[in-house]
Parts: structure tokens; sequence; C-alpha cells
């Protein structure tokens, strides 16, 4: 028998479009089923006139605010925080102020005090604010995760993970502006991975250099390495690999390893754990959009639904390591 029951959907309003990911994550908004898409508010009014004059999709969908207050309005219950690094922090812990959630999209600024009081802010209204790292519900990171969990390849010792980039020049100076570089820009979603799977490190080591580009104060080198107690995990990222990218995710344990190659897009995941197979497995991975699926778990959990994937917590832990990794705290 069909349902015809009709689905509840929730106002969402997205800030900014400045940040890499913001045409994306609106046009998710655009397509998700639970969501009733209310407005767009950029900042930049030259931006602004400029997006709303574009006759093609999804600009030609879009109701434009020319007010910020217009996200505040009492109809508004989530918003999703898409302007560029430099001013995306602020926008979130206004939007929180007002007692909206947020799905914040990666990392979360600079001032990781003011991040602090996003966190703060958000347990005590009981807001959701879940930051966008996209890779929270890839089937590989999943199935890496799963397995890790259930003890199967015995003690973590090494976590690797190279997620190198080719970006162009206006993006390059867009980020210039943030001490760590291209680190600071992507390797959020990997530390986000690390960090779920076994906490945060006791000492990080950098080295975040510039040999690539001609960018004024652009690093776009870097290598990260995150000790703890039992375990060394490091993460690599450049910023001019020729396409398509080598991304690679490896987990070294005492019973087996995991290695996932690419996982962008994804393909399959090197499961070794002798015990259990004395071969080698290659499993297949359906390739996924990156943001459906966590953006459909923000809201199912701003519904009450479920769960948020992370913790306030986690998400703060993330933080500080990567603030830690470029040197900010």
């Amino acid at each position: 028998m069909v349902s015809h029951r009709k689905i509840e959907k929730i106002n969402v309003a997205q800030i900014g479009t400045r940040h890499g990911h913001a045409t994306s994550v609106l046009i998710t908004l655009l397509n998700n089923p639970l969501v009733s898409l209310k407005g767009l508010y950029e900042p930049n009014l030259e931006i602004r006139k400029s997006l709303r004059s574009k006759k093609d999709y999804p600009w030609d969908h879009i109701n434009f605010f020319d007010s910020e207050d217009e996200l505040y309005r009492e109809d508004i219950v989530a918003v999703a925080s898409e302007g560029a690094n430099e001013e995306s922090l602020q926008q979130t812990f206004d939007l929180l102020q007002n007692n909206k959630h947020v799905f914040y999209d990666k990392p979360a600024g600079e001032n990781f005090s003011l991040f602090k009081k996003c966190v703060e802010l958000a347990g005590k209204k009981n807001l959701r604010l879940q930051l966008g790292y996209m890779f929270r519900n890839h089937p590989g990171f999943m199935l890496i995760d799963e397995i890790v969990k259930a003890e199967r390849i015995g003690k973590i010792f090494s976590i690797r993970a190279h997620m190198s980039t080719n970006i162009e020049e206006q993006m390059r100076r867009q980020i210039s502006v943030h001490r760590g570089g291209i680190f600071f820009d992507l390797a959020g979603h990997m530390l986000d991975q690390i960090v779920h799977l076994i906490g945060k490190p006791k000492h990080i080591t950098s080295f975040i250099r510039k040999d690539i580009t001609d960018t004024p104060n652009f690093f776009d080198n870097t290598l990260c390495v995150f000790e703890y107690s039992d375990c060394l995990a490091s993460i690599d990222i450049a910023s001019g690999e020729p396409s398509p990218m080598a991304r690679r995710f490896e987990v070294y344990g005492t019973k087996g390893s995991l290695i996932m190659e690419p996982f962008e897009p994804a393909q399959t995941v090197r499961i070794n754990i002798p015990k259990e197979n004395p071969n080698e497995l290659y499993i297949p991975l359906r390739d996924k959009p990156r943001y459906v699926d966590g953006f459909d778990n923000f809201i199912r959990s701003v519904k009450g639904e479920i769960t948020p994937e992370r913790t306030l917590k986690h998400e703060l832990d993330v933080q500080e390591t990567l603030l830690k990794a470029v040197e900010l705290i």
C-alpha cells in the first residue's frame, strides 16, 4: 500500500556563497524533501547582485534576502552557514544567538574561543550545530569505522591520510588569509575521521610549507604528524596534485590493515585480516553524493528523529586539533 502521508518540511535558509561547498549545499537544500528553502542571504552586495542576475540553476530558483535579519525570522528553523572561512564563524555564532540550528561548513574559523562559545550556546539552547564534514556518510569511511570499532584489525598503531587537491588562483587567494593554507582548509575532513576513531593526539609536529604556487602567503605543501601514547597518525595535503588525485586513507592494526584508495570518488577498500581470511579482500564501494546524507541526517536530528552523528565535544576536539596543527593555539 502506498502511503499518502504528507512529509513535514522544515523551513531552512542559507547564509553565504563564498565557501567552496556553498553551491553544492544550496542544491542539496533545494532537492531535500524534508526542506522548504526560504531564502539565501549573501552579505556581499556585489556578489548578491551578480548571483541574482543569473538565469541558470540553482540561482534561478533562489529567493534572495536583502537583510541578515530575514534569517532570524521566527518561521526559519535552521540555517546552512556557507560563507568564506574568514566570515562564517561570526555568522554561525549570530545564528545560534538567534536560536537557529546550524549546519556549519568546515572548518570552524581561527578563533577557538569564539567557536567554544558557539558550542556552549548550542548545548545550552539545545540547538543542533553540525560541521559539514562531507565524508561522515561515505560508505568506505563507514566500513572502516565499523571494522575498527569491532576490533577486527586489533590495536591501531598507525593511520595515514592523503588528501591533496588542485585549486585555482582565486580560491588560493581566499584561503591564503589563513595560517596553514591548504592544510587549514582541508585537513579537518581527515581529522574528523581520525579523532572519531582514536581521539585527540597528545603531540603534533607540523610541516607547513610553500613549494608549488606563486600565490602570496599561501602554504601549499603540508604534512602533520599526530602522536598518541601508542599510535602515530599523519595527514599530508598539497594544493598542486594533478587530477585525478590519489586520495588515500590507511589504517594499520596488530591484526590487519585497511586501505582505501581513492576515497574520492569511492572505489574500493582493501581489507587484510589474515586470521579471518588468508587472502586480501577488495570491497567495492558505491560512490555517493557527498552532502545529501549528511544534511538529511542534520534535518532529521533537528526534528528529533535521530541523535546527531557526532557530539558537540567531538566537533570541538576536531577544531582544537586542527588549530594546534597550524599553530593558531
